[in-house]
């Protein structure tokens, strides 16, 4: 009989960006991926569709913390807003941890860069911790573990 497979939890997690690691993130959405569906028949057959695939699509990344003095991450949309595209590109990871604090999944994405960065929304009646997100795109995303 195989060894029991537990399935990993999803609350530990690191988040690599050329090679820099942070573990201070509160979420992280792992982006879906999907492939158009391009119908074609040609008249000589019989009337049923062909499905082609067609373009790989990948969703986007988004991370999200809690406030603190860093500026790290608007600093990193700051190059796109400028202009400076070729400084705002980045390789990133991120890294499920397993209960023994190994890595145990891996996705990585080429070529990413911040397009959207949302600052914390602000209540003088609250007391929940100010969470900022950035939305990353990315131009293709791999699982290597």
């Amino acid at each position: 009989m195989a060894g029991r497979k537990d399935p990993y939890r999803n609350f530990r997690f690191l988040v690599e960006i050329d090679g820099i690691v942070q573990a201070g993130f509160s979420e992280v959405t792992v982006p879906d991926t999907s492939t158009d569906v391009v119908e074609y028949r040609e008249g000589s057959e019989e009337p049923r569709l062909r499905k082609l695939s067609g373009l790989n699509k990948f969703g986007n990344v988004t991370l999200k913390w809690g406030t603190t003095d860093s500026l790290e991450f608007f600093n990193w949309r700051k190059l796109v807003m400028q202009g400076k595209m070729k400084d705002a590109r980045k390789n990133m990871a991120v890294i499920l941890m397993d209960e023994e604090g190994n890595p145990a999944a891996r996705w990585e994405f080429e070529n990413a860069w911040p397009n959207k960065y949302d600052p914390a929304d602000l209540n003088a009646k609250g007391n929940d911790v100010a969470i900022e997100s950035v939305e990353i795109v990315h131009e293709g995303m791999k699982r290597v573990s």
